[in-house]
């Protein structure tokens, strides 16, 4: 039994230990200045007005007194221990002379699908160094299998409108609770908080469970990519910074084009995603020369087309985005570097990860992008596609030229079975007197008699024989 139960331990601490945990940043508490239309909490002598058609749900940390208060209709507030409003009996509050009205600010601008409200933590809540890695832009945001945080005596207003049935996650902790189970979580969404915490057409949904591939798993947010652009794109008015290489990348799950380089790798079961990350932090990343480069790797799903026009399916793959600090025309040039390195391991030890192929691109600030690495199926796929086009090609260049009439094709005579036997038994005596057809015409020889005539012998072979031409009148022949 005791082993059991440490059996359990450790695969719960290797489940934490894989998984992600993504933190919300926003709240809607009382005492949060930017909360608030002043950039300040409300004091002693401020007159506090809620919008009264706005649903909202306020934790109160701590005592307040006020000159008066104007509540919502509809709404919540969450009280600590302690924590509560007094009315204000006119004393001196040192520092709260305006008498101002104060508004609480409008939270319908934070929105679930904005990755800068959003922080990667650690199963302790603690942030996340950022050191040599980095998410794209969709993995952000919480993912299919990743574990939410809503800071612990908080309160919190997200719209979750959202293009997909349902946003799985793996859990949900909030107001110091973790829940983890659809039962649990069905159980919070019929409580008073929830309507007034989650807005939109969106649905939440807890599954409990985390990434059972070792290959990793996708993220899960490309139906929702446009508003994860849009979102993060907002300040910019929708523009990107525009790159300093002359032909940028466009990594999957990215919303902006970048300098430097990508990888996709292709993969067998054996490939371990956690595994080979560490091996490149720790056997590449940590040296010296690519202090400056950042990484993303993840799963993502490529869309297949058929002649690169006609879209046919996605295939799973391995995604290594490399960027660098550089600047100017040494913009990616280190994060080349570093995407050769990665290739030649892959080259040697490859089979060994789980790798069967890899194929690298470059963009570079001196350099436009380019396909550096690629593997062989990619090579013979593309031989096929071009052969298939240039028979499409000749095919119909020639059908073209016989349309016209500059080209002539053979006619294929099929042999009729009720004639073939009459041709065999004609001797040969014969068919050296036969005449010939003219095929620019079919007139019958004309005929002096009024009458049928029985068919004529046969001439001997040293008898001349005469054609009709059908362009003369016959009777101008017999003289």
């Amino acid at each position: 039994m005791k082993r059991l139960f440490f059996l359990l331990s450790v695969l719960q601490l290797l489940a934490a230990a894989a998984a992600t945990y993504k933190r919300w940043i926003p709240n809607t508490n009382f005492e949060t200045a930017s909360n608030w239309d002043k950039g300040r909490a409300p004091c002693a002598s401020d007159v506090v007005r809620f919008e009264k058609n706005k649903v909202v749900s306020v934790f109160v940390r701590s005592p307040h007194a006020l000159t008066d208060m104007y509540l919502p209709l509809n709404g919540e507030f969450l009280l600590a221990s302690g924590a509560g409003f007094a009315a204000f009996d006119g004393s001196w509050d040192p520092g709260c002379d305006s008498g101002a009205t104060v508004r609480f600010a409008d939270a319908e601008h934070h929105v679930w699908f904005d990755p800068t409200l959003w922080q990667a933590v650690s199963p302790d809540g603690e942030l996340e160094p950022s050191g040599h890695i980095f998410s794209v832009d969709e993995e952000r945001v919480p993912c299919h299998y990743d574990d939410v945080i809503f800071q612990s005596e908080s309160s919190f207003w997200v719209n979750v409108d959202s293009s997909q049935r349902a946003i799985t996650l793996r859990s949900i902790s909030l107001m110091g609770q973790e829940l983890s189970s659809p039962e649990a979580w069905a159980r919070y969404l019929r409580g008073p908080s929830a309507p007034l915490q989650f807005h939109g057409n969106g649905t939440l949904q807890v599954t409990g469970t985390g990434c059972p591939d070792r290959s990793g798993c996708a993220c899960g947010n490309s139906p929702d990519g446009h508003r994860i652009c849009a979102a993060l794109l907002r300040a910019s008015g929708g523009q990107c910074p525009a790159p300093a290489c002359q032909s940028p990348l466009q990594p999957l799950g990215h919303c902006c084009r970048v300098c430097g380089a990508t990888i996709n790798l292709d993969f067998t079961p054996d490939f371990d995603l956690q595994k080979y990350q560490d091996r490149l932090v720790q056997s590449l990343l940590s040296q010296p020369k690519y202090t400056g480069v950042q990484m993303a790797i993840s799963k993502v799903h490529k869309a297949q087309t058929f002649l690169g026009v006609i879209p046919r399916s996605s295939t799973p793959l391995i995604q290594v985005v490399l960027i660098d600090d550089g600047a100017g025309a040494q913009a990616g040039t280190t994060a080349e570097q570093l995407a050769a390195d990665i290739m030649e391991d892959i080259a040697q030890h490859g089979e060994a990860l789980g790798i069967s192929s890899g194929k690298m691109e470059v963009a570079t600030g001196s350099t436009f992008s380019g396909q550096v690495g690629s593997h062989t199926l990619s090579r013979i796929t593309a031989g096929m596609v071009l052969g298939l086009l240039f028979g499409l090609l000749l095919l119909g260049g020639i059908l073209f030229l016989h349309r016209k009439g500059k080209l002539r094709l053979p006619v294929l005579r099929i042999p009729r079975p009720w004639d073939g036997g009459a041709e065999e038994q004609m001797s040969p005596e014969v068919a050296s007197v036969k005449g010939f057809d003219n095929p620019m015409f079919d007139v019958e020889c004309p005929s002096t008699g009024t009458g049928e005539e029985p068919p004529q012998e046969m001439p001997p072979k040293d008898h001349h024989v005469f054609y009709l031409n059908p362009l003369y009148d016959a009777s101008e022949t017999e003289t």
